[in-house]
């Protein structure tokens, strides 16, 4: 079975990792500018960094649940694959809009695409499942004629 997940593990992993080092960053720019917690609010420059940690992290349950579904009922390796190019997509986004809030726009956009598509390998896996075993359907026999 861990031959089956070890992808999708290792891409989670990763992920959590990025996490944390945005939330790093938010540390650093609280330190460098003064800002105290709970305060959110201060220079452009930590308004950015805090509101790029912020987006990211709203965004992280989506992707490691979308990841795990794809993964188990699509396919593992085209899944970590395009988990690791949302990863890589959101590390962007997150460097983008340190630097100026329009520094995020292509970044988001791209990894918008990327979530979307694992929404769709898991909703065509899960439906493939599900005909197949309750219904006896094989939707990748229709597919291949």
């Amino acid at each position: 079975m861990l031959d089956q997940i070890h992808l999708l593990a290792a891409v989670t992993v990763l992920g959590v990792l990025e996490q944390a080092y945005f939330s790093l960053q938010v540390i650093y720019a609280r330190r460098a500018y003064g800002i105290s917690p709970p305060k959110v609010s201060g220079p452009p420059d930590f308004e950015r960094v805090f509101r790029a940690q912020v987006n990211c992290s709203e965004y992280f349950p989506i992707f490691v649940a979308i990841l795990w579904q794809a993964g188990l009922f699509f396919h593992q390796g085209l899944t970590a694959a395009l988990g690791l190019l949302y990863l890589y997509s959101r590390y962007q986004y997150f460097m983008g809009y340190k630097e100026s809030s329009s520094g995020r726009l292509a970044p988001m956009y791209f990894s918008a695409g990327v979530l979307w598509i694992l929404i769709a390998l898991a909703a065509v896996g899960i439906l493939h499942f599900l005909l197949s075993h309750y219904v006896g359907i094989n939707v990748l026999l229709f597919i291949s004629l």
